[in-house]
């Protein structure tokens, strides 16, 4: 997604919870522990969905579709994005509220908050900015 796992996150398939299997963050849920699954495992047939929610503050909640089981091909470097819409929401904006609120103080510079959101991003944000090339780039190199 392009945030960095500075938060806590699970994913959820039905009733079962797969995330850091530590008691002091299950909330007395089981959580079944992540490191010991991959997607392959949760994510069989086509169309079977999972739940990937990050940061509980922010409650970033993304639905995860098998959309398609492609045929292997041996010369092709995976995992790979071959598709993508718009830039990922900046990390700690406040859940998809935060965001909104962002992106509305950002469509006006007289805004009294404009410049004070521009210094907490680092610069200029575009919403609709995706570049596939980097997002592979990015998935190489944790993938190596």
């Amino acid at each position: 997604m392009g945030w960095t796992n500075s938060h806590l996150h699970q994913f959820i398939s039905g009733r079962t919870f797969y995330g850091i299997k530590d008691d002091e963050f299950s909330f007395g849920l089981e959580v079944k522990d992540e490191n010991k699954y991959t997607l392959n495992k949760l994510l069989e047939s086509e169309k079977e969905t999972i739940v990937y929610e990050y940061d509980f503050g922010d409650s970033w909640e993304h639905k995860i579709i098998l959309e398609k089981i492609l045929p292997y091909e041996k010369d092709k470097k995976l995992p790979l994005c071959i598709k993508g819409k718009r830039a990922c929401p900046p990390e700690d904006c406040g859940g998809i509220w935060g965001y909104q609120e962002l992106l509305n103080t950002l469509s006006d510079p007289e805004n009294p908050e404009y410049e004070e959101m521009l210094e907490w991003l680092g610069g200029g944000f575009d919403p609709e900015a995706f570049d596939i090339a980097e997002t592979n780039e990015q998935l190489s190199a944790y993938f190596r």
